[in-house]
Formats: structure tokens, C-alpha cells, sequence
């Protein structure tokens, strides 16, 4: 009778078959997680296997300038299909060239959070991170994120004209539910976030009720900076300057 493999050898002769590559625990589904951990765990003790991050291995091939090392960008993408980092989405020029309102983007880019750190052998060492976003931002899409990102930056980060900005704002703004989705986080926003928003839904005749949700959060006698944003139709009753 044969004996049966341990997870453990599973493991090591599937690794072993391929000359490099990234390693997580979803590759090896039908096993145990805890025992596939251990596993992976004692291999990079070994030295057959690098451990990138929580839950990313790497098997470095040997190349005639010495051993190869983990991509950042692939580190990244694995991250983002196994979800093996939470609430990070897109910010600043990152986030406005995910929208399409810039060509330009930053080498290593920009992520906002509502933790109070990110791993950086996930995001990089020289990515630029913003912290403790409200906690109401882990449950957005990259794209909903981004528009928040987009409004509290004033529209900074653009290329385009002023008419084109907000031609392409309200179209994102116009998609199914999106009003009413970022709408529910609007109130853990900054005041002027909220009087964009609001100025965006008096443009596209959103509702008096959702729209007054948004006036009464706001101080009446304060002034806001819509930046690149000012040209919004509504932008004066919302106390844009």
C-alpha cells in the first residue's frame, strides 16, 4: 500500500516542478491553510523560499548575476487578486489617473488607508501612504474611493480643462447608485468634500431630501475652496469660493 504524501511534501513538490514564481496560500486551495502556513513557513526557514509579506512567498531562480528577487509590481497584483491587504485603495495622482483625469502617475504610487499603516514589502518602501481615512472607506470600490480622493484634493491633480473636469466628474457621478453610495460615507468627509457633493447633486437633480442631508451638515457661514472644482453650476449656494 502506498503511503500517503504529508501536506508538507504536497507542498514542496509542487514548488519544486517550476523554477520560480509566487507562492500564496490559495495556490494550494484543496489543503489545509494552517498546515500549508507551516509549510511555506518552514521552507522559507529552509532558504528554498523568500517571505515577501504575510501570505507571499517567492522562489528565487539563480540567473548569472546571482539569485533573482520579488517584482513590486507583482507583489502588488497578487495583494490585490488574493485581497491579502485590506482597505487600500488609490490617492492623490494615483487616484485622478484611475479616473482619467491625468496621463501622469507616480513610480511608486500613492495608496490611502483606514488603517494606521500598510506593509510596505506590499506598497513599496518609497510609495507615498495616507493613513487613518475614515473607516467608512473599506467597503468603497477603487473608483468610489477615487472620487472622494479626487474631491478632497480639490481637483489638484488634472490635466484637464476646467469645462472637461467637470464633464467627466458628473459622468461618474451620473452611474447607477454612485451618488447614493458615496452619499452614505459623505458625512465622515471634510465640510467642503460634502459641499462638493452637494454642489454635484443640486448639477444632476438628485433628490431635495438627499440634497438637504448634505446642506444641514454644513456651517452656514463657512467658506469652502473648490480649487479646480469652482465651475461647478452650484458651486456659490454651496459655499464654494
Amino acid at each position: 500500500m502506498a503511503k500517503l504524501k504529508t501536506v508538507a511534501e504536497i507542498v514542496r513538490e509542487k514548488i519544486e516542478a517550476t523554477d520560480s514564481g509566487y507562492w500564496v496560500y490559495a495556490d494550494f486551495s484543496a489543503l489545509p491553510t494552517t498546515a500549508v502556513s507551516k509549510a511555506l513557513s518552514r521552507m522559507a526557514n529552509s532558504g528554498m523560499l523568500e517571505r515577501v509579506s504575510k501570505g507571499i512567498y517567492y522562489r528565487p531562480r539563480q540567473t548569472r548575476f546571482g539569485k533573482s528577487h520579488p517584482s513590486q509590481a507583482e507583489i502588488q497584483k497578487l495583494a490585490k487578486k488574493h485581497q491579502l491587504i485590506d482597505n487600500l485603495h488609490p490617492s492623490g495622482i494615483s487616484a485622478a489617473n484611475l479616473l482619467g483625469f491625468t496621463t501622469q502617475n507616480v513610480i511608486h504610487g500613492e495608496f490611502a488607508t483606514s488603517a494606521n499603516s500598510a506593509p510596505r514589502k506590499i506598497i513599496g518602501e518609497a510609495a507615498k501612504l495616507h493613513t487613518r481615512r475614515p473607516s467608512a472607506w473599506d467597503n468603497l470600490s477603487n473608483v468610489d474611493a477615487s472620487l472622494l480622493d479626487f474631491l478632497r484634493n480639490k481637483g489638484k491633480f488634472c490635466d484637464l480643462s476646467p469645462d472637461d473636469t467637470k464633464r467627466l466628474l458628473l459622468k461618474y457621478f451620473r452611474e447607477e447608485s454612485r451618488f447614493e453610495r458615496i452619499l452614505e460615507v459623505a458625512l465622515n468627509e471634510p465640510p467642503r468634500v460634502r459641499a462638493m457633493l452637494g454642489a454635484i447633486g443640486q448639477e444632476l437633480r438628485e433628490s431635495k431630501s438627499k440634497l438637504k442631508i448634505l446642506k444641514d451638515s454644513l456651517n452656514p457661514i463657512s467658506r469652502f475652496d473648490f480649487g479646480a472644482l469652482r465651475n461647478l453650476r452650484y458651486a456659490r449656494e454651496w459655499q464654494g469660493k
